[in-house]
């Protein structure tokens, strides 16, 4: 130290000298203090003492709670809330930190961010976005894997460590992107719509389509998950295609793409193992349905030779089979041969039985169309005028031939002629014809 310089003390502080003075005169200034501002980063230790920050838009300050007073709350203290703290304000020794310990909490109201997380989901929530019905299932064995996160995040080293233990096999595609600050929000948007154009909806002739896709970041508070809480990129996770898997932060964060996914992973590690099966797990099925494939063919080859044995000994010996129909044909041959023979010998009685009888008929017939003949001929004899004129009677015409069968056609001096049955005689009309 150079003792030219006036401006400088010239006593040396120890470093917890200097920041017991500075607790000293923090506590003599501010103490009792009163703060009010949203909580950050809440955490409660196993001991029972609660940790966190209290800021607002300008600034923040660590605080600590311990076990005691922590007893004495009324409700559960949640990022983003709003509260009044009083306590004392000093300097954490071990760090050199400003830091409060709280000694009373109680709520002022939601926070401004925390105040619009809750808008935001139960407008969404009203709209359906959150419909557990609307939930789809996994994939069991996804031809890809789609990933959105930051390339430098330690979520995406987790996840590729998580994929190349279960599934080395399955193809992992990352979509980088921020994932806090300023234009976070449509920078994820992007990404997703870069992955939802991989899959099988938008490009039926992808070799390997993504088949679900992971959302995935660390922890942080809740203004650096903030962008995971952004109208338009919860309304691209709902028009997803496919699966959504989100695993944002730790167990304990909640954010609007949680309740928009279709599955919630408390971290990426567990994101990314809801979308694999382990490769032993395929390899225990893989066996499984050996042995089972195994068993039925077994069983099939066992059911096929009692089949084969009940037909055999229904067979029987070949060679005595076909002596068998051997001796069944000789049988048919000599019912054949009989049965020709006795048809033949058959149809030649037929026939000699015919030959005999044919002239018999035959003289049958020649007396019976005689007999018909001379009946006609009789009848034709009956009808001869000269049979008639024999018997007394005469047949008159005029003199030009015409037959007289009335005496109206009769004039007194007509000339006549009468045919006789032995020859005609010509006649005069002497008087006037008499009607009877």
């Amino acid at each position: 130290m150079s003792p030219e310089n006036p401006m400088i003390s010239s006593r040396i502080w120890a470093v917890g000298a200097l920041c017991r003075a500075v607790a000293d005169a923090l506590d003599a200034r501010f103490n009792p203090v009163a703060v009010r501002g949203e909580i950050s980063g809440f955490s409660r230790a196993v001991s029972g003492h609660c940790y966190f920050s209290i800021k607002d838009a300008t600034g923040q300050i660590r605080c600590a709670m311990f076990k005691r007073a922590a007893s004495m709350l009324d409700f559960s203290p949640k990022d983003g809330e709003l509260v009044e703290l009083r306590g004392r304000l000093g300097v954490y020794e071990a760090r050199g930190d400003l830091q409060l310990v709280v000694e009373s909490m109680r709520r002022a109201g939601q926070g401004a961010l925390f105040e619009q997380f809750l808008r935001l989901k139960a407008q969404l929530e009203g709209e359906g976005l959150f419909d557990p019905t609307s939930k789809r299932a996994l994939p069991w064995m996804p031809r890809a894997i789609g990933v959105v996160t930051s390339l430098g995040a330690a979520a995406w080293h987790d996840v590729v460590t998580a994929l190349q233990r279960r599934v080395p096999h399955i193809p992992v595609i990352l979509a980088p992107a921020a994932v806090q600050g300023a234009g976070s929000a449509p920078a994820l948007v992007q990404a997703l719509q870069q992955l939802y154009a991989r899959t099988a909806l938008h490009d039926p002739q992808a070799a390997q389509p993504v088949d679900v896709i992971l959302l995935v970041r660390g922890g942080g508070a809740i203004e650096d998950l903030w962008s995971f809480n952004d109208e338009q990129l919860a309304r691209t996770l709902a028009a997803s295609p496919v699966p959504i898997i989100s695993g944002v932060g730790h167990e304990t964060d909640f954010t609007i793409a949680d309740f928009v996914a279709d599955v919630r992973a408390p971290t990426p590690t567990a994101a990314a193992e809801m979308a694999s099966q382990p490769l032993q797990v395929w390899r225990d099925a893989l066996d499984l349905l050996r042995e089972r494939l195994d068993s039925a063919v077994h069983r099939h080859l066992d059911r096929q030779a009692q089949r084969l044995d009940v037909l055999s000994s229904r067979l029987g010996r070949p060679s005595a089979r076909m002596a068998s129909h051997r001796l069944r044909l000789e049988r048919l041959a000599q019912q054949l041969q009989f049965g020709r023979t006795q048809t033949v010998r058959a149809h030649r009685q037929s026939l000699l039985h015919m030959a005999e009888r044919l002239p018999q008929a035959a003289q049958h017939d020649l007396q019976q169309r005689r007999e018909r003949l001379a009946r006609a001929q009789l009848r034709l004899q009956l009808l001869d005028p000269r049979w008639v004129l024999e018997r007394g009677y005469a047949w008159l015409t005029d003199e030009n031939g015409q037959a007289i069968t009335t005496v109206a056609h009769l004039q007194p001096g007509q000339a006549l002629v009468a045919t006789l049955s032995d020859g005609e005689a010509p006649l005069i009309v002497s008087g006037q014809p008499r009607s009877l």
